[in-house]
C-alpha cells in the first residue's frame, strides 16, 4: 500500500481464521465421543457451518473495504513480543490482495468441505479428517492474513504440517504415509530458504538501525536496502531468492515439485483443497505480497520466470502420458502454477494473482470431480479402465467438461482470460520476452490436449469397466454433485473480473489490486515497477494477434486429443510404438524420483551411515574411553582409600584401641592389686632414687 497508510480498524476480522481453528479444536476434542454416540452428521454440519461462517464474514471484510479509503482493514490483538526496536503483533489486515485470498480460500474451501461430507461418509476417522481440514483453513487464512512476515511463517508452517497430517490420513498404509512425509520433508527444504531470507532481511534493516518485520512498514523502508550486499550478492537479489526456494517447495516448482504427485495418496477432497485453495498457492501469494522486494530484484525476476516456465513446460509434457486421473491432474497443478509463476517473473503480479483465482474454480472442480469418478468406479483411477461414464455420471460429466475447457484457456471462459493475461505480459514486459511467452504458449497448448485426453478417455467411447463395476455405476450423491456445479460456474464466469481492455473489459481485478503492487520509492525499482503496477500496452494488433494464435493454440489440443481418444484410438499406441524412447521417459517422469533417490536420497543415506560410524566408533569410542579412565581412576582411588588410608586410619585406631585395651587392665576394681601397684611404684621410685 501507499508509504504512511493508516488503515480501518475492523475489529472483526481475527473471527475469520477463527472459526476453523475453533472447529478444529472442537472436532479434535469432542468430536471422537460426538460421533460415536449421535454420528457423522453432527460433525460434517459444524466443520461446515465454521468454514461458512469465514466465508460470510470474508464477504463482509470485501464489501467494507471496497467502501475504504484507503484499502486497508487492520486488527491489532496484542503485541506478540518486543525486544529492543523491534515489535511484533499478533495482527490481521485485509488489503485488496488478501481479500481476494480469503475469498478463495472460505469460499472454495466450503464446497469441499460440503463435497467431504458425502465423499468421506464411510470412514471411520470422520471427526479427525474434520478436524485436520479445519486446522488447514484456519492455517491458510492466517498466512495470508498475518500483517508481518513472522505471522506469514506460522501460517507458512501451519499448511506444511496439515498437508502431512492430510496426505497421510490414511496412516496404516505405508505408502500412504511415506507420501506425506515426503511432502513434509521437501517442503522443510524450502522452508530452510524461507527462514535464510528472513533473517538476512532483517539483519540488514538491523544495519540501517530499522528492526520490523511489518509488511507496510517494511514497504515504507525497504529503498535503505538498494546497493546493500552479502557475499559479494545484491542483498535484496539473495533475500528474495532465498524466499524464493521457499516457494518452490511450498508451490511444487522445479526442483522441489516432487512431493505434489505424491500427495495424491490422500484423500480427493484434500487434493483438491491443496491443489486449489490452500498449500500450494502460498508461494505465489507471498511473491505478490513481498512485491515491492522482488520489484527491486530484476534477477530474481528473471529467475522466478525462467523456473516457472520451466515447470510449466517440463510438468505438461509429463501429464501427457500418465494414467492415473489423479496423476493428470496433479501434474497439470505443477504446470499452471509454473504458468502463475511466469506471470509473477514478468513483474505482472495482477496477474498471476488472476490466475490463482480461476485456477481455484476450475481445479477444485476437476478434483471433486475426478472422486466423483473414482467413487462411482469403486476407487478404480486408472483412465485405461474408464471410458463411456456420461451415460452414468452426467452431472459430473458437463461439470468436468467445463472446468476442461476453462483450463485449456477457451474463450471465454475464466482459464482464457487469466492465462491470457500472462501470455501478453510474458511478451510485453519489461522483464518478459517472445522465449518465455513461446514456452507458455506452448505449455498452455499442451495443457489442452492432455486435459481433452483426460476428458474423453474417461467419459466418452465404450465403458472399459469390469462388468461388475458396470453394474453399479451411478452419479453421486447431491451433497458431492451440488459443489461441482458452482465451481463449474466460477468457472465459466470467474474470468469476467479480469476481461482486457483489448476485448473491451476494464480489467477490473487488476485495478483493484494495483495498489497492493505499487512499489515503494526505492533506488532501482523503477524499472520494474513499470511491469509491476503500470498495464503494458503494446500494439493492439500485436495483442490480438498473440490472442488469436493463444486460442489456435487451445483449439489444436482440443482437435488432437479427440482424433487421438474419440475418432481414432489406435493412433496413441502407435505414436507411443513408433517413439517408444520419448514416450518411456515422458511416462517414467524423466526418471527424476529415480535420480534423486540414486543421489541425494542415496548421498544421504551414505553421509548417515557415515555419520552413524563417526558417533558410534569415534564420539562413542572417546565417551566410553573417558568413562572406562574414570571408572579405573575410581578404581585406584578406591584401592588407595581402603589400604593406605583406611589402613593408616585403622591401624591408628587399632594401636589406641590395643593401647586402651592394656591400659584398662590396670582398671580391674581389685583393691590388692591397686596395692599391689602402689607398694611396687614406691620400690621403683625407692631403687630409682638409690641408684641415680
Amino acid at each position: 500500500m501507499h508509504e504512511g497508510m493508516q488503515g480501518t480498524t475492523a475489529g472483526y476480522l481475527w473471527l475469520i481464521p477463527f472459526f476453523p481453528l475453533l472447529g478444529a479444536v472442537l472436532h479434535g476434542v469432542f468430536g471422537g465421543p460426538v460421533q460415536r454416540r449421535w454420528g457423522k452428521r453432527p460433525v460434517a454440519l459444524s466443520a461446515c457451518a465454521v468454514i461458512f461462517a469465514s466465508f460470510v464474514l470474508s464477504v463482509a471484510a470485501f464489501l467494507q473495504l471496497l467502501q475504504a479509503e484507503p484499502r486497508l482493514l487492520t486488527d491489532k490483538l496484542w503485541t506478540w513480543f518486543a525486544a529492543g526496536d523491534l515489535q511484533a503483533d499478533f495482527a490481521f489486515m485485509v488489503d485488496p490482495l488478501t481479500a481476494v485470498m480469503i475469498l478463495v480460500v472460505t469460499g472454495v474451501s466450503f464446497l469441499i468441505h460440503v463435497y467431504s461430507t458425502g465423499y468421506m461418509g464411510e470412514d471411520a476417522g470422520h471427526y479427525r479428517y474434520f478436524a485436520y481440514l479445519n486446522l488447514f483453513v484456519f492455517a491458510m487464512l492466517t498466512l495470508v492474513m498475518g500483517d508481518n512476515l513472522l505471522m506469514l511463517f506460522i501460517g507458512w508452517e501451519g499448511v506444511g504440517l496439515c498437508s502431512y497430517l492430510l496426505i497421510g490420513f490414511w496412516f496404516t498404509d505405508l505408502q500412504k504415509a511415506q507420501a506425506g512425509m515426503k511432502a513434509f520433508i521437501v517442503n522443510r527444504i524450502g522452508d530452510c530458504g524461507f527462514l535464510v531470507g528472513g533473517f538476512a532481511l532483517f539483519w540488514a534493516l538491523q544495519r540501517h538501525e530499522v528492526a520490523t518485520l511489518n509488511f507496510a512498514n517494511l514497504r515504507q523502508v525497504v529503498g535503505l536496502l538498494a546497493g546493500d550486499r552479502i557475499f559479494g550478492v545484491d542483498l535484496v537479489t539473495f533475500v528474495t531468492l532465498c524466499f524464493f526456494i521457499g516457494a518452490t517447495g511450498k508451490s511444487a516448482q522445479i526442483p522441489l515439485y516432487v512431493w505434489l504427485p505424491d500427495a495424491m495418496a490422500g484423500p480427493t477432497p484434500v487434493s483438491a483443497l491443496i491443489h486449489a485453495a490452500t498449500m500450494v498457492t502460498a508461494g505465489v501469494y507471498m511473491i505478490g505480497r513481498l512485491s515491492f522486494l522482488y520489484s527491486m530484484a530484476p534477477v530474481t525476476l528473471t529467475v522466478v520466470a525462467v523456473i516457472g516456465a520451466v515447470t510449466a513446460l517440463f510438468a505438461a509434457t509429463i501429464a501427457l502420458v500418465q494414467n492415473d486421473i489423479k496423476k493428470v491432474l496433479a501434474y497439470s497443478t505443477v504446470s499452471q502454477l509454473g504458468t502463475m509463476f511466469l506471470g509473477m517473473g514478468v513483474a505482472a503480479y495482477g496477474a498471476g494473482i488472476f490466475h490463482l483465482m480461476t485456477h481455484a474454480f476450475f481445479k477444485a472442480c476437476l478434483f471433486l470431480g475426478a472422486g466423483s469418478v473414482i467413487h462411482a468406479m469403486h476407487h478404480e483411477q486408472d483412465i485405461r479402465k474408464m471410458g463411456g461414464l456420461r451415460r452414468f455420471l452426467p452431472r459430473t460429466h458437463w461439470t468436468f467438461l467445463l472446468a476442461t475447457c476453462a483450463i485449456a484457456g477457451l474463450p471465454p471462459l475464466s482459464g482464457f482470460f487469466s492465462k491470457d493475461e500472462i501470455l501478453w505480459r510474458a511478451w510485453s514486459s519489461p522483464q518478459g520476452s517472445p522465449v518465455l511467452w513461446a514456452m507458455g504458449a506452448l505449455g498452455a497448448g499442451l495443457t489442452s490436449f492432455y486435459m481433452f485426453r483426460l476428458f474423453f478417455s474417461t467419459f466418452h467411447g465404450s465403458c472399459r469397466a469390469d462388468p461388475q463395476t458396470q453394474q453399479h455405476l451411478h452419479e453421486s450423491p447431491r451433497s458431492m454433485t451440488l459443489p461441482l456445479v458452482v465451481l463449474a460456474v466460477l468457472a465459466v464466469i470467474g474470468g469476467g473480473v479480469g476481461i482486457p481492455a483489448a476485448l473491451g473489459g476494464g480489467n477490473r481485478i487488476e485495478h483493484f489490486l494495483a495498489p497492493v503492487f505499487e512499489t515503494a520509492a526505492a533506488p532501482g525499482a523503477a524499472a520494474a515497477a513499470h511491469g509491476a503496477s503500470a498495464v503494458a500496452h503494446g500494439p493492439e494488433p500485436l495483442e490480438y494477434l498473440l490472442m488469436a494464435i493463444s486460442v489456435a493454440i487451445a483449439l489444436a489440443g482440443f482437435a488432437l486429443a479427440r482424433r487421438f481418444y474419440v475418432t481414432d484410438t489406435t493412433l496413441p499406441g502407435k505414436l507411443a510404438a513408433r517413439a517408444q524412447g520419448a514416450y518411456r521417459m515422458l511416462y517414467n517422469k524423466y526418471w527424476v524420483d529415480e535420480i534423486y533417490q540414486a543421489t541425494v536420497v542415496a548421498g544421504i543415506r551414505a553421509a548417515s551411515r557415515v555419520f552413524a560410524f563417526f558417533d558410534a566408533y569415534v564420539v562413542d569410542g572417546i565417551v566410553n574411553g573417558a568413562g572406562y579412565l574414570a571408572r579405573a581412576a575410581s578404581w585406584l582411588g578406591g584401592a588407595i582409600d581402603r589400604t593406605v588410608v583406611d589402613g593408616l586410619v585403622n591401624g591408628l585406631g587399632a594401636a589406641i584401641r590395643s593401647g586402651g585395651s592394656g591400659v584398662s587392665r590396670l582398671q580391674s576394681g581389685v583393691i590388692q592389686n591397686y596395692v599391689l601397684v602402689v607398694f611396687g611404684g614406691v620400690i621403683v621410685i625407692i631403687v630409682v632414687m638409690r641408684f641415680l
